[in-house]
């Protein structure tokens, strides 16, 4: 008998992939947490019947969120990384030695374990000496935190239901633009412009982001295992344009080896089709 995993992209959309065995399922305080092995796509994990990670992709993902900010400011040295429990972007930021410290949020210690255990292509530098790992709500981490603390934010979350409703608030944004230094990113997941529900939420966080911070653009990456595949990063800054200010010279400099992304795609990936910029236009808009 086979076994398939099936997500619903839309109650008219799904997208599924054969399962070879499931490897790991437990409910935390927050959310369902699974783990399957599949034959194309390696292991994955899935927090409340989404794909959150998997072995085959998650370098386009954590390749953008990471490097794009980075590039624009290679100087960077203190990281809060809210989310992010796969480890995949703390994996990224610590091949960079100029980097002091990066303090790590995730509200769901399970995610984090479960993470460790079955993908180590994500987890293996969550032990860093870097690396500070708090089991937290990121939310009342940034309300609490110093100002002018961190030099980047980045917030590696779920879609904006269950534990990661709060990171799309108009206040998380304003603590965040608070604590971060005067040439401060924030770097945040932005949805899919493809399909209703999740262009829906692009555009209510972007509007919240454009309304705090002076620099505020959206950038994209193709994803195939995310809903649609069009997936969108926001960019924000208090004084840095992601292309205007981008260190190309620097960044290369630095001779680290990306699957996805680089400096010709940094450019490109600001580049966006006609139907997005009319959403991004519609949202500021929205009161």
């Amino acid at each position: 008998m086979e076994f398939w995993y099936t997500e619903e992209w839309t109650n008219k959309v799904r997208f599924s992939v054969k399962v070879e065995k499931q490897l790991f399922s437990k409910k935390s305080d927050f959310q369902q947490v699974d783990v399957f092995k599949s034959e194309e796509l390696g292991t994955f994990l899935t927090l409340d019947g989404l794909m959150m990670v998997n072995e085959k992709d998650e370098f386009i993902y954590h390749d953008c969120i990471v490097h794009t900010p980075m590039c624009v400011n290679p100087a960077i040295k203190k990281v809060l990384v809210i989310g992010g429990g796969d480890g995949g972007t703390v994996r990224e930021l610590t091949r960079y030695p100029q980097i002091e410290k990066i303090d790590m949020v995730e509200i769901d210690e399970l995610v984090v374990r479960a993470s460790q255990e079955y993908l180590p292509i994500t987890a293996s530098k969550l032990e860093d000496e870097r690396v500070n790992l708090y089991f937290e709500d990121g939310v009342a981490w940034v309300a609490n935190a110093t100002s002018g603390t961190y030099d980047l934010i980045i917030v590696d979350s779920t879609d904006p239901i269950g534990p990661g409703e709060g990171l799309f608030t108009t206040e998380f944004y304003e603590n965040c633009y608070r604590i971060l230094s005067k040439d401060g990113i924030l770097v945040n997941q932005n949805e899919s412009p493809y399909f209703a529900h999740n262009a829906h939420e692009m555009k209510r966080a972007h509007e919240k982001i454009h309304r705090i911070f002076p620099i505020s653009k959206v950038y994209q990456a193709h994803i195939p295992t995310y809903p649609s595949g069009h997936w969108l990063f926001g960019f924000a800054s208090k004084t840095l344009d992601p292309l205007l200010d981008a260190k190309v010279d620097k960044w290369q400099a630095l001779g680290l080896k990306t699957k996805y992304y680089n400096t010709d795609l940094h450019m490109g990936s600001f580049m966006l089709p006609t139907y997005v910029k009319e959403m991004l236009e519609d949202a500021k808009t929205i009161k």
